[in-house]
């Protein structure tokens, strides 16, 4: 009885303890990893059917990769 008790008190004090800051905080770079993670994953795609397809081979698709993400870099 006195767990069901104790669990109960934890409950409640630990929702009002909420931190928001840090919610906010932990969203953010979650959206920040995601946005470049997709950034990069396209660029990579595209560097390498610019090497496989296009005759770049894997000089010209590492450039391509290091110029699109730097572009990417200034515009996003």
């Amino acid at each position: 009885m006195a767990k069901a008790a104790k669990h109960e008190e934890h409950g409640t004090a630990h929702a009002n303890a909420m931190d928001y800051a840090e919610h906010e905080r932990t969203y953010a770079g979650f959206l920040w990893l995601t946005k470049w993670s997709v950034i990069f994953l396209a660029a990579l795609l595209i560097a390498m059917a610019v090497g496989f397809f296009a005759g770049g081979g894997l000089v010209g698709g590492t450039l391509l990769l290091i110029v699109l993400c730097a572009i990417a870099f200034f515009v996003f």
